[in-house]
Order: structure tokens, then sequence, then C-alpha cells
């Protein structure tokens, strides 16, 4: 009789459906495998660097009067919502504006959020390359001054699970609590 119930718990543990995410699921496609960029302690990092933890990557800039900043606190909330599972999660800031954000600024602005989080740049080759590779679009509009653009830019991140594949956009917006529900979904295997 055990091994029947066994048998049968094991029957509808298989047939349970997938996990349900709060983001919108990307599994399928066959892009944003990966990135070369500098973070702001000068060395060169890749997604395989992250193996093992859940990578949150957003693409904005040091200047962002709005999406930015509130995008950033977000993640320095979600990192407290986690718990102990934030010790397993890397949050990833790629600057789309490597004319202005240098290295001392990313790390001026980038860990003021958590400091575990790392601020990402390149030259605007490697900008332009990781932004076609992710999808992400980004326009300098002119301001009254040369210096004093701003930057048009998507406004969602992109998460990774521990294994380093691409499984979910976060909508800008998104609650703390809801992208902790995911992320805690993916450290757990799924």
């Amino acid at each position: 009789m055990r091994i029947l119930l066994l048998c049968l718990a094991l029957l509808l543990s298989a047939c349970s459906p997938p996990a349900k995410f709060n983001a919108t699921e990307l599994r399928s496609i066959d892009w944003g495998k990966d990135f070369a960029l500098t973070d702001h302690q000068g060395k060169l990092r890749r997604l395989a660097d992250f193996q093992g933890r859940a990578v949150v990557l957003f693409f904005g800039y040091t200047q962002c009067p709005d999406v930015c900043p509130t995008t950033m606190g977000n993640m320095r909330e979600l990192m407290t919502a986690l718990g102990s599972d934030a010790e397993r999660v890397q949050v990833l800031f790629v600057t789309i504006d490597p004319e202005r954000d240098t290295a001392q600024l990313l790390a001026q602005y980038v860990p003021a959020f958590h400091p575990s989080f790392l601020g990402l740049f390149g030259d605007a080759a490697a900008t332009a390359a990781v932004a076609k590779e992710f999808k992400i679009y980004y326009h300098k509009q002119p301001g009254t001054t040369p210096s004093t653009y701003s930057m048009d830019h998507t406004a969602g991140s992109y998460v990774f699970d521990p294994r380093g594949r691409l499984r979910l956009y976060l909508r800008h917006g998104e609650t703390p609590q809801h992208m902790a529900q995911d992320l805690k979904q993916l450290l757990a295997g799924e």
C-alpha cells in the first residue's frame, strides 16, 4: 500500500503545472546569451562569472531622473525581501551612457543602492553590441547644452537563472515582492 501511495504521489508531482511567474517568461528565445563588459571596479565581466547565482540585468544611466533610480530602489527592496536568498542573487546595472558614466561615477552610484550591486560599462561599440544582443532600445535626446542630454531607453530588467539561462523579463514597476517570489522559484530550480 505504501509503495502504491508513493508511486501515486510521484506520478501526481510529475503532472503538476510548471511554475507560474509574475514576470514575463522567456523560455524559448535565442538571444540575450552573454555580455563582455567592465565592472565599476575595473574587472571584465561575463555572464559565466555569476554561475550558480540568479542575475538581474538592468540597462540605464546615472543621470536618469526617474526610471533608473526607481528601478534600483526596487532592486534594493528586492534584496531585503529575499532575506538569506539575496546572497544567491547578483544585480547588474549596465549603462547605456558610456559617454558620461565613467567607472568612478558607476562606483558611487550603483553600490549606493546596495553594496553587492555592480555597474557595468563598455565603450560606445560594446554598449551598442550588448544592447543589440538583449534587444534594448536606447537613444540620446539633446538637452539645452551638449552635456545635459537625456537617454530614452527600455525600462525593464532581465533575469537569468543560476544556470545562466535567460528566463524572465521584469516590467518596470514590478513590485519587489513579486520579483522576490519569482527569484525564489528560480533559485529553487524551477
